[in-house]
């Protein structure tokens, strides 16, 4: 951890004057160069109670041009915030490539609150903190500044601050009943700060322990500490190359791709017996659904599989099981700027279902390790990186009691063609097919082996590969796998 500002020298009101235009200078041209930079800021502001937070960050405010900042304060998580993952209001908060993001009562700030509340388990609070870790992990990863500062006082330093404030009729207010019980907790607090600072500070997101007992000291150590920090990110920034280039595709994992090429597609089902089936499955699936619904669990469904295997098809038949007031089917297609400005996961998080609720993917998170690989849209590192972030993804959705149902359409290159040739033979079908679904059978063995790797490799919820030359037998399969694995799910709760 570093430390800025330790030093107890209390700062004259001159030299403090004298300091700060340069500061400022400094800082505005700082929000310049950021705004062409392929990477955000996010400065997060953490301390104790009377430390000043508050007032740093309207004070940067003040010295930044406000257009190119946002700030985020975090309060106790709404109903709505509840429904989902810990960690979803803060990604669908991140800011954008470009631009500066001020945190308080940040992802931290939950965890330490739920931490202090007496006979809470110590193992809850560090798993608390590993979560966030792999969080601020991910953002680095991505090229994130990650900037964190502890505005740090002693006890005694904290009671004379509070009872300052407390003495003022233009400063009472600021005062709160629970900053005197953070003060009479104190000890308890800082033992947890510490636990906490241990085990978050990392390469990339460290965190600076600034003296906050001279409010001059401290104001001019946060901003030296993001400029510092900014410079120092810019020079490791020029020596990665943004432009991703493809490389040779080799199987990470063979037995993926055996799993692949051994799967029997030589299944079929009569008309009449798909039907009839078809009925059972699709009245025991809204069965499901609603008593999964009525547990507050959320299901998502993930489709991914070769173009014309039949992924819609296999989704209109899901679908005619689910009340379309609780259902929503996303199309996954290429990120919009907005997106691409993000963390790649970012659009995934923001559309993590209600409780209840059912979300359905017409392909996923996944394009990152099949399409980015192949493409060369993600550089060999990011999409290596990617097996790990998505199962971490998938773990929080399904620690938070949400159902993630995954399939694998499996057809064979020769249906492949002769389906294609159908749809370019078929008005009304001609709108399925483009130049780009040629170019991506083209390299149908790179692909071949890119979905063996993520068969494997993407542990956390295993996938449901299914034999999809009949389509009748590959929406039969569809409907029965989600009941047998929904039902699984509700009888473990």
């Amino acid at each position: 951890m570093a430390k800025s500002g330790t030093k107890r020298t209390k700062l004259s009101k001159k030299d403090y004057d004298a300091r700060v235009p340069g500061l400022r200078e400094q800082l505005i041209r700082l929000q310049v160069e950021l705004k062409s930079a392929p990477f955000p800021i996010l400065l997060v502001i953490a301390g104790v109670e009377g430390s000043g937070k508050g007032e740093v960050i309207n004070l940067l405010n003040g010295w930044l041009d406000p257009r190119g900042v946002e700030v985020f304060s975090f309060h106790p998580p709404t109903d709505e915030e509840r429904e989902r993952p810990p960690m979803w209001r803060y990604w669908r908060n991140l800011t954008p490539r470009g631009r500066l993001g001020i945190y308080t009562g940040s992802w931290y700030t939950e965890a330490l609150r739920e931490a202090a509340v007496p006979r809470t388990r110590r193992e809850k609070y560090r798993h608390a903190l590993q979560r966030i870790e792999h969080f601020e992990r991910q953002l680095v990863a991505d090229g994130a500044l990650v900037v964190k500062c502890w505005l740090h006082l002693s006890k005694a330093e904290q009671g004379a601050r509070l009872k300052k404030l407390a003495s003022s009729a233009r400063t009472a207010w600021r005062v709160t009943k629970d900053d005197w019980k953070s003060h009479r907790d104190y000890k308890r607090l800082d033992d947890l700060g510490k636990i906490l600072r241990q085990a978050t500070s990392r390469t990339g997101a460290r965190w600076s322990v600034i003296d906050a007992s001279d409010e001059r000291s401290r104001n001019l150590a946060v901003a030296e500490t993001l400029l510092k920090a900014f410079a120092e990110h810019q020079a490791a920034m020029r020596k990665i190359s943004p432009v991703a280039k493809p490389v040779p595709v080799k199987p990470l994992r063979p037995e993926g791709l055996r799993r692949l090429q051994e799967l029997p597609l030589d299944k079929k089902i009569s008309t009449s017996s798909y039907e009839v089936k078809r009925d059972k499955w699709l009245g025991r699936l809204n069965e499901l659904i609603r008593r999964a619904a009525a547990k507050q669990r959320s299901v998502v469904f993930v489709f991914e599989g070769w173009d014309a295997a039949g992924k819609g098809g296999a989704i209109r038949r899901l679908t005619s099981a689910i009340d379309a007031r609780d259902c929503r089917v996303i199309p996954v297609a290429k990120p919009t700027e907005e997106e691409k400005a993000h963390h790649y996961l970012w659009r995934f998080w923001r559309n993590v279902p209600r409780a209840g609720m059912v979300t359905i993917y017409d392909r996923s998170w996944y394009g990152r390790v099949l399409v980015e690989r192949l493409e060369g849209f993600a550089r060999e590192d990011e999409w290596r990186r990617a097996y790990a972030e998505l199962n971490d993804f998938e773990k929080q959705l399904t620690e938070h009691g949400i159902i993630v149902v995954k399939f694998w359409l499996h057809i064979s290159k020769a249906e492949q063609l002769r389906r294609f040739r159908h749809r370019e033979e078929t008005e009304y079908k001609r709108h399925k097919i483009n130049a780009e679904d040629w170019r991506n059978r083209r390299k149908w063995e790179q692909y071949e082996i890119a979905v063996g790797d993520m068969l494997v490799l993407s542990r956390e919820i295993p996938w449901h590969l299914v034999s999809a030359e009949d389509k009748r037998y590959a929406r039969l399969q569809v409907l029965k796998l989600s009941c047998k694995q929904i039902a699984a799910a509700l009888v473990q709760a």
